[in-house]
């Protein structure tokens, strides 16, 4: 039962993290705290990840270095199996042989190592965690890991503390970004069509997944950027006044995240096309845009009055005139680039794409005041620095002035090229300048780019209404609510930004209510809005979190009857996003969540891990299920394990002991919090359920009966093994674990030894399945008990001495079937074939019975299954003993006698006339038997009677187990007068304890069950042992038995 694990540097927890908000940085507080507050300033942080590979268990035979040992032998003679299983595939020099088990090698070592960082200490059957680079170098997924894996590592990291959970949504992210160019790259050219395109859909769909988890980082994740006061040199600016408004207000730093949110997927979407096409937006050849062919047209012959006569840049707009049809098209050409690098946030690079083509007038637009970056973010405010330029024009004109000049020019020059039938991208650009939505949405052809049109165009008309207080002629006390519902008659720029007012959602509701139905998105936007990860962002958006949850579950929930066909049954990747989502929702919203929305994340939250759960049991990731089983609530926590632990009984040693480790290492042993499952409830179900009637299929004429009550038998006994597991040592308090394992693994055997010795009487050859499974699997474990377990606790040291008992009991079981198989086959031949060494076996297997016989009989110092205990109650107190049995009734054939209503009143009869009236009438006894609900050819039969002195009070010196034990053994035996002969009950259950007046469990009362067995095991020693003395007639025998 030793662990000798690989040295690991051990682990330790840094201290508890520090809030993530601060209340003194901000006055306001929006429902669920949707911006917090960052650990640090800087946004990275050490970010780590870890793999729980199945893959990193160590071989088994010499590779040079050293034998790694196993926690139990049995799981030592798997790796044996395995690693010969794997030599014997080496035939010859063959090439794919050899190359698919090189290959098999190398993938069970576990890759290539790397230094950790931290440890997670959970390392007993998986890699330590492994270190996850930043930014650009995040953590890449091994060959052979599934994203499943990665989430799991990554999730385990930061419940320990060893990652913040917002860095652990950015890791999210990277990682479904990273899982869809794996597959990308792995599916090019490689597969036919159709399993092409099927792949590039599970590529797309993991990156609206990162998309998904973008999203939430910037919403619920990112903490609040604090606007140093050293970055605002007086006198203030208009730019400066617009990002201050923007920090302070919640639906204007709304807007600004899920602007920055879908630039930044846009930015992503432009960097992964640059790798898989090696295409690059605004590659243009130096002075493309200046109009080269209409130049030497104008020089040829300019008498078409629909060419424009001069080549300035305002001239198609002064003139009313077109450039030639080639200039046109490449001027378009051009306005796309530049409008995908403004989609993607990407000013300065569009500013020099118009500069590199000649065009620097347009860069100037773009940017204007001399380059500023007028955008309201904080990002703006550093890149400017501490430029004079807005201050000097604002200190002549006044704040905001010029801004508004500006805004006014982009929206003549918008309408404008619109009445000119233009180029619909230099249209948008300029409408985008001046929040002119109807100019911008008619060129947004998907939901991402309609979003960000619309919260691009809202952000900055609040920022201009805000800076439109600064007018000299606007009079006091207008009320910004009152200009948004107002109309303005006045169309020059001092009323702006009335002019596109009535264009801009007034909320957020009315601005997703726009994507969906609104007149101005494209059809392709509406449709998109039905998608799964689209209306997951817009929850997130309008901060539904408890729809979000509802809506979830209605797509992961298995229904008999489900109309949506769009529905994701089968969908695993999206359970494992509803997952995540929860458990990272409960953390961030830990300190701050309202009643209700906790309610919703406990129940709708419960449902999808636990359908998670479940999916990675069902796909054999059993080292996986305890990071997420762990953060269920407790009755549901430990009904999944029992219930997985139930499904894997019959399973490898290997596969038993990862759902060991899983649950031993994410929950408690034992734990002090009632709303919090621990491992030792969850073994304590499973041994419970273990020895409950289990409902099996019997043939038509019930002839498998007893045959499959001896197959039950075996799965009470292999239950025993998840007791008998080592722990890793990295768990706390490792030895004290182990010790009490190995204690329960004791008291449970005994238990079941006991009903093991009353269902397997008959004397066949065959061996009795369980109880010689029980003791092969205790075998190793006991080997150690000197080191874990103290016999100094009576408690224990009964147990241990109780075990001896049955193991001698069993080992002499084992030699008299012996005996017995040696003597059916000699007796199949006749006298004279025999050889002299068959009759040697024979004799020999004899006196081997006789003699273990013996020695169970004739303990001098302490009979066998001594049934010696003192009552832990008083005789003031009434008390009274119960014997509960479940047992089937057995023909003097060894068949089943199948029982009805009227063959349990003949033995309820027969039962109650083994004792005397005094017995019956002074000490209450009652007689009950019925026929079982869970199997119909069990019967439950129910024994109770009032305790007594030496009988339930005081010491109980007889070891027979009293009344109770004798009226059961008379059942048991057959010995009932007053029902059928030859009847006996086979019992495969049996519990006694004592009781009060109201049937309440006191505590358990074994010594009646050992008196039982005793007044039936050892009266059936004597008669097995009389056979081989009669047989091979061995002298003194008669006198052995007289002495006994």
């Amino acid at each position: 039962m030793e662990v000798d694990p690989s040295p690991s540097p051990p682990s330790s927890r840094p201290p508890p993290l520090p809030g993530y908000f601060d209340p003194e940085s901000s006055g306001r507080r929006e429902e669920y705290r949707r911006y917090r507050k960052r650990m640090s300033s800087s946004n990275v942080s050490p970010l780590l990840g870890s793999s729980l590979s199945k893959s990193s268990e160590a071989r088994l035979l010499y590779d040079g270095g050293s034998i790694p040992r196993r926690p139990n032998a049995g799981l030592l003679l798997e790796d044996i199996k395995q690693e010969a299983q794997d030599y014997s595939n080496l035939e010859g020099l063959d090439g794919s042989r050899m190359f698919s088990s090189a290959k098999r090698r190398a993938s069970l070592d576990g890759g290539s190592a790397s230094d950790a960082a931290y440890s997670s200490g959970r390392q007993a059957a998986r890699q330590t965690l492994k270190p996850v680079k930043m930014e650009d170098d995040m953590y890449v997924p091994h060959e052979g890991e599934t994203s499943f894996t990665m989430f799991a590592s990554l999730l385990d990291s930061a419940i320990q503390g060893l990652m913040p959970f917002p860095d652990v949504i950015l890791q999210f992210e990277r990682t479904c970004r990273n899982a869809s160019d794996s597959i990308r790259s792995a599916a090019t050219g490689k597969l036919r069509v159709v399993e092409d395109k099927l792949m590039q859909q599970k590529a797309q769909l993991l990156l609206d997944e990162a998309a998904s988890w973008s999203l939430l980082w910037c919403l619920y994740g990112k903490g609040n950027e604090d606007l140093s006061e050293e970055l605002f040199v007086p006198p203030t600016t208009s730019h400066q006044e617009a990002c201050r408004f923007v920090a302070v207000d919640l639906t204007a730093q709304l807007c600004l995240r899920i602007v920055l949110w879908l630039e930044g997927l846009a930015s992503e979407a432009l960097d992964l096309e640059k790798k898989v096409r090696g295409s690059h937006v605004g590659s243009y050849l130096p002075s493309s845009g200046v109009w080269h062919r209409t130049q030497r047209y104008l020089k040829r012959n300019n008498n078409d009055s629909t060419i424009v006569k001069h080549v300035d840049f305002d001239a198609p707009t002064r003139e009313g005139a077109q450039l030639l049809p080639d200039d046109k098209k490449q001027d378009e050409l051009l306005l796309e680039d530049i409008w995908t690098l403004l989609r993607a946030g990407r000013l300065e690079e569009a500013s020099e794409l118009c500069r590199s083509a000649g065009q620097a007038w347009r860069a100037a637009t773009l940017c204007p005041f001399g380059g500023i970056d007028m955008f309201p973010s904080l990002d703006a405010l550093l890149r400017n620095g501490k430029s004079r330029t807005l201050q000097a024009i604002e200190l002549e004109s006044g704040i905001g002035r010029q801004w508004r000049l500006w805004k006014w020019a982009s929206y003549c020059a918008s309408e404008k090229i619109a009445e000119q039938d233009g180029g619909c991208y230099e249209m948008a650009v300029y409408a985008l300048q001046c929040s002119n939505l109807k100019r911008v949405l008619p060129i947004c052809m998907d939901w991402e780019s309609a979003c960000w049109a619309m919260a691009r165009s809202w952000l900055d008309v609040q920022v201009d209404l805000v800076l439109s207080q600064y007018q000299t002629s606007r009079p006091d006390g207008r009320q910004l609510d009152d200009d948004m519902n107002g109309a303005q008659n006045s169309v020059g720029p001092e009323s702006w930004p009335y002019h596109v007012l009535d264009q801009q959602p007034r909320n957020i509701t009315a601005l997703l209510q726009n994507l969906h139905s609104s007149d101005f998105v494209h059809e392709n936007v509406s449709r998109a809005c039905r998608e799964q990860h689209r209306q997951i962002e817009m929850n997130l958006m309008s901060g539904d979190i408890a729809h979000l949850l509802d809506l979830l579950w209605s797509w992961l929930s298995p229904a008999e009857e489900d109309q949506n066909t769009a529905r994701p049954l089968d969908d695993p990747e999206m359970i494992r996003f509803g997952a995540h989502v929860v458990l990272v929702l409960r953390y961030i919203f830990s300190d701050e969540i309202e009643d209700e929305l906790e309610e919703k994340l406990v129940t709708v939250g419960d449902l999808i891990i636990n359908l998670y759960v479940r999916y990675l049991f069902s796909e054999d990731q059993e080292e996986l299920v305890g990071v997420y089983a762990s953060q269920l609530q407790r009755d549901l926590c430990i009904n999944l394990f029992v219930e997985m632990m139930e499904l894997r009984l019959n399973s490898s040693l290997h596969t038993m002991y990862k759902l060991f480790l899983s649950a031993v290492e994410y929950l408690p042993f034992s734990s002090g919090d009632a709303s919090k499952a621990s491992f030792e409830e969850i073994i304590e179900r499973v041994l419970s359920r273990s020895r409950q009637t289990k409902p099996s299929k019997y043939d038509e004429d019930f002839s498998d009966v007893a045959h499959q009550h001896h197959l039950q038998s075996l799965q009470k006994a292999m239950v025993i093994q998840w007791l008998c597991f080592t722990p890793p040592p990295s768990i706390p308090d490792f030895q004290m674990i182990t010790g009490k394992l190995l204690i329960r693994a004791l008291m449970h055997s005994n238990t079941l030894f006991r009903e093991f010795s009353l269902i397997s009487m008959r004397r066949v050859p065959e061996l009795p399945a369980g109880p010689h499974k029980l003791l092969a699997i205790l075998a190793e474990p006991l080997k150690q008990k000197e080191n874990l377990i103290s016999p100094e606790d009576q408690e224990v040291s009964d147990n241990l001495q109780e075990f001896e008992d049955w193991h001698e009991y069993y080992s002499l079981d084992a030699t008299y079937r012996n005996w017995l198989k040696v003597e059916m086959q000699n007796a199949a031949v006749s006298p004279d074939m025999l050889s002299a060494e068959e009759n040697d076996q024979a004799v020999a297997a004899a006196k081997e019975t006789l003699e273990l016989a013996f020695l169970l009989l004739k303990k001098d110092e302490r009979p066998w299954l001594d049934a010696v205990e003192s009552s832990p109650f008083e005789p003031s107190q009434p008390i009274f003993l119960e014997l509960h049995a479940c047992a089937m009734l057995c023909l003097p054939s060894g068949e089943c006698m199948l029982p009805d209503a009227t063959s349990c009143t003949a033995l309820t009869s027969a039962l109650y006339s083994t004792a005397n009236e005094e017995d019956v009438l002074h000490r209450q006894l009652k007689v009950d038997v019925q026929v079982s609900s869970r199997d119909p050819c069990c019967i439950e039969v129910a024994l109770r009677c009032l305790a007594a002195e030496g009988d339930g009070y005081g010491l109980h010196e007889a070891s027979d187990g009293g009344l109770l034990a004798a009226i059961m053994a008379a059942g048991f035996k057959g010995e009932l007068s007053r029902f059928q002969p030859g009847v006996s009950m086979a019992i495969s259950r049996l519990d006694a304890w004592y009781s009060d007046g109201n049937g309440s469990v006191e505590s358990t009362a074994a010594y009646i069950i050992r008196g039982l067995c005793r007044r039936c095991c050892l009266p059936e020693t004597i008669l097995r042992s009389m056979q081989p003395a009669t047989v091979t007639g061995i002298p003194d025998f008669r006198e052995g038995m007289l002495d006994i």
